[in-house]
């Protein structure tokens, strides 16, 4: 064997390779040597679209953590471009999202009664003094794994409809139906106390 020194550098895995690596082994330290590879594109991306520096760094890690689990089920030929508009999509669903957030709160602000109208609907799982987060988690733990799934990815995580939709793999319907149901499945618990 040849001093180190004399020895030929490795080539450099192609990103079909790590890919193909991610998916057989599921190790996330090759999806992160595959990612790093395009970090400045996804950055170059989310500043364009968000026009604030650290937003767009935000973003970069929440994207990674976002291919973990939608590589699995994709279909890539061209990592770098499908990596390109996964970037642009989930900064303008960002950008949708602050838009709406600020109708919203420009609609609550406009309209001192909203509050009191809209209380039965404002999201159950808020850490206020009369809940009892114990029994709220004990009545989680009771609803139907949809109704549960649902409720944590639209109030824990901040999913819309149509993300918890392709997440989960269900009509945005049922979603819907879902959290409803579930909403006032834990309702009726938290009463029976």
């Amino acid at each position: 064997m040849p001093p180190v020194f004399l020895r030929k550098k490795s080539r450099e895995e192609s990103d079909e390779e790590l890919l193909r690596r991610f998916r057989e082994g599921g190790d996330i330290g090759v999806l992160g040597q595959l990612y790093e590879r395009y970090m400045h594109l996804v950055y170059g991306v989310c500043l364009k679209y968000l026009e604030e520096r650290e937003q767009a760094k935000d973003e970069v890690m929440n994207i990674f953590e976002r291919l973990v689990t939608t590589v699995p089920g994709q279909e890539i030929l061209n990592f770098r471009t499908w990596l390109y508009v996964v970037a642009r999509n989930h900064c303008l669903m960002q950008l949708r999202s602050r838009k709406s957030e600020s109708a919203h709160m420009e609609t609550m602000l406009s309209d001192p009664t909203f509050f009191m109208e809209n209380f039965s609907e404002m999201h159950p799982i808020e850490n206020d003094e009369g809940i009892d987060m114990k029994r709220l988690e004990e009545c989680m733990a009771r609803l139907k794994d949809e109704q549960k799934r649902c409720i944590e990815l639209f109030y824990y995580e901040g999913c819309g409809y149509r993300e918890i939709s392709g997440r989960l793999g269900i009509d945005e319907g049922k979603v819907k139906s879902f959290i409803q149901n579930g909403k006032r499945n834990l309702k009726i618990c938290m009463e029976k106390g």
